[in-house]
């Protein structure tokens, strides 16, 4: 007999109570209380869950029964039609739910996703920094999905003319979110900010309007002067200025060294791959007075140039610091490596990739990268050795390095 609505209501042992073609009140143990549809399909007895009595009363659950039978009759498990449904509605949504991540919101995830593997601070600070300058104001609210090049165009192009360096690098990142965004679901179709082929036809190249600003550096006839008079100056940046003159490397590599690179009894300064700008590691090999300034170094700390706060090193201003309270504005830290490379060209004989690789530059020609897979490093040696002698003599006018033959 069909269930009535008063039945229903008294219903509270645990089992199933009819109402007919197939449609149960089911009673669990626990006093959960549903509606349930059981049907045969292919030989397989099937049972649909139609809801709670709490919110289909015994009319409603009658006519989803009702609506069950009717795909049944055309052909279509309504279980499966139901989980298809589902399925479709989900999606649905997360299109919906990619569709509205905007540009800054996708910028953000960007940026946690690689902040992590960026060995740079200034470069990780400056990333979201210029996007918020530069492309937020016309990006940073539109969904990412409907970034266009128009819209690229617009952030960009106000910039492009005064500020030519600062507009690529906010280009080149615009584009990095985008690709992350398509890899993430947000938007499809190709990147309106990538240069090739695209920006290229809208934009005149960087160097056609703006000139290229080599880092200014002190002509390597004055080093000598210049050294003795940093020598005389005391604190941990102007040490760590020398070392870097001394040995030609980048600040970056200078701050970030750590004690447990160092081994002064080999005379040797392992820098690991994930500091060095090629990800390659670097072997330094220490003269004599970047040992004596190394000895002198207070260990205080992992770090070899221990800053003014507990357990961090030396900011990256610190050695431009020195040079401004030396009265040198003319010139830059990064400046000294240009001084080393053309005293190496002009007054000495040592082969090119000699002092390509004390520079720790890449190879670039593939067929001299293959040959030389190791690191010259006793060549080196002696080429800083030199380098260190200059350094710390007196001024002096056309002296030559002569060019020893084991270095051919």
């Amino acid at each position: 007999m069909p269930l009535t609505a008063k039945q229903v209501a008294k219903l509270s042992e645990p089992g199933r109570y009819g109402d007919g073609r197939g449609l149960y009140l089911q009673v669990t143990a626990t006093g959960g209380r549903s509606w349930l549809l059981r049907y045969e399909r292919g030989g397989r007895e099937r049972a649909m869950g139609l809801g709670p009595v709490a919110d289909f009363t015994l009319e409603e659950a009658r006519e989803r029964a009702r609506r069950a039978r009717q795909l049944l009759k055309d052909g279509i498990d309504p279980i499966d039609a139901r989980t298809e449904e589902r399925a479709s509605q989900a999606a649905e949504r997360a299109v919906a739910a990619a569709a509205s991540v905007s540009f800054k919101e996708c910028a953000d995830q960007y940026f946690k996703f690689h902040s992590r593997k960026w060995n740079n601070a200034k470069h990780a600070a400056q990333f979201l920094s210029t996007l918020k300058m530069y492309a937020y104001p016309t990006l940073g609210k539109l969904p990412v999905a409907a970034i266009d090049k128009t819209l690229v165009l617009k952030a960009i192009e106000p910039i492009w003319y005064t500020k030519t360096e600062t507009a690529s690098r906010v280009r080149g990142r615009i584009e990095a979110v985008l690709d992350f965004a398509k890899t993430r679901g947000y938007r499809t179709g190709e990147n309106p900010a990538t240069w090739d082929g695209n920006l290229v036809h809208a934009l005149p190249a960087r160097n056609t309007i703006a000139k290229i600003e080599h880092h200014a550096a002190l002509p390597f006839p004055e080093v000598p002067d210049f050294i003795a008079q940093l020598a005389a100056r005391e604190g941990i940046a102007a040490r760590a200025l020398e070392f870097t003159i001394l040995n030609a490397s980048r600040t970056s590599e200078v701050i970030g060294a750590h004690w447990s690179e160092i081994a002064l009894d080999k005379k040797l300064w392992t820098i690991p791959a994930g500091r060095m700008k090629a990800k390659k590691e670097h072997r330094v090999p220490l003269t004599g007075r970047s040992l004596e300034i190394l000895k002198a170094m207070p260990r205080e700390g992992d770090f070899v140039f221990p800053g003014g706060r507990k357990g961090l090193p030396i900011s990256n201003m610190a050695m431009a610091e020195v040079l401004k309270r030396m009265g040198r504005r003319d010139i830059t830290v990064h400046g000294f490596r240009s001084t080393f490379r053309d005293w190496a060209a002009e007054q000495t004989g040592y082969p090119n990739h000699v002092v390509e690789m004390a520079l720790a530059h890449v190879i670039g020609n593939k067929v001299e990268a293959a040959y030389r897979r190791g690191d010259l490093f006793a060549k080196r040696a002696r080429l800083m050795a030199d380098w260190a002698r200059y350094c710390n003599l007196p001024k002096r006018s056309g002296d030559v390095v002569a060019m020893r033959k084991d270095l051919k």
